[in-house]
């Protein structure tokens, strides 16, 4: 019985990684989308969605048939429902790439991103990258200091977020109302993908430790008092 829940959670494991490297694609895809005007990867972003988002009901699905089947307990339990969190946050950056890849296309030939902020969002785009990059390495590393790292690093795109606001509300501001409403919805995308992928290391840390760092901040210097 051990043998058949150690290898159907194996299975598990190999379903969620694929995701992440996928989730990883959309976004890298999705910024070249957008910087480059490329509306055939654009469209390749919106339909590839679908392909993450059964993903993440197959890996559900396995997680209850484990939970009901095995009655997993302690660190198998805690596994099991970790995954099912990671997988459930994976799903929401692929649809903020796919948000980012419609925004793209939506806008083309033209594009949606004021010139003001342009700098702005390709910082964005590549801190992005990198966080999806890591969370993918993650997947079968479980390296918790890497995931640590990740939370961390938490404020980069809070302030970039805060940069795009901050040059929107200014005098020197001369984007059209399109260009605005665009870059201020871009910018929320991707301080969302931040987020989601700071909660991911969080689950990370838990799966392997057993130490939850939203429900201890004191214990962690990674994470604000609010849990955020």
């Amino acid at each position: 019985m051990r043998a058949i829940f150690n290898e159907e959670l194996q299975q598990v494991a190999e379903d969620l990684t694929s995701m992440a490297a996928a989730v990883h694609d959309a976004v890298e895809d999705a910024g070249r989308a957008l910087f480059e005007g490329n509306i055939e990867l654009a469209q390749d972003v919106i339909d590839g969605d679908a392909h993450i988002d059964a993903l993440e009901h197959s890996i559900n699905n396995q997680c209850v048939i484990l939970l009901a089947k095995q009655s997993p307990v302690a660190t198998d339990l805690r596994i099991v429902v970790s995954t099912m969190s990671i997988a459930s946050l994976l799903e929401r950056i692929g649809d903020l790439a796919r948000h980012i890849a419609e925004t793209a296309r939506s806008t083309y030939p033209d594009s949606p991103l004021a010139p003001q902020v342009k700098d702005i969002f390709l910082q964005m785009q590549d801190f992005a990258e990198k966080t999806t990059s890591t969370l993918s390495d993650l997947m079968t590393s479980h390296d918790e200091k890497a995931a640590q790292r990740l939370i961390l690093s938490d404020d980069t795109m809070d302030k970039l977020f805060e940069s795009v606001y901050t040059i929107a509300r200014s005098d020197e501001w001369t984007a059209t109302t399109d260009q605005t409403i665009d870059s201020v919805l871009l910018s929320r995308y991707y301080e969302r993908i931040g987020d989601h992928s700071v909660s991911i290391g969080r689950r990370l840390v838990y799966m392997v430790s057993g130490f939850d760092p939203s429900k201890d901040p004191s214990r962690f210097i990674g994470v604000d008092s609010d849990g955020d």
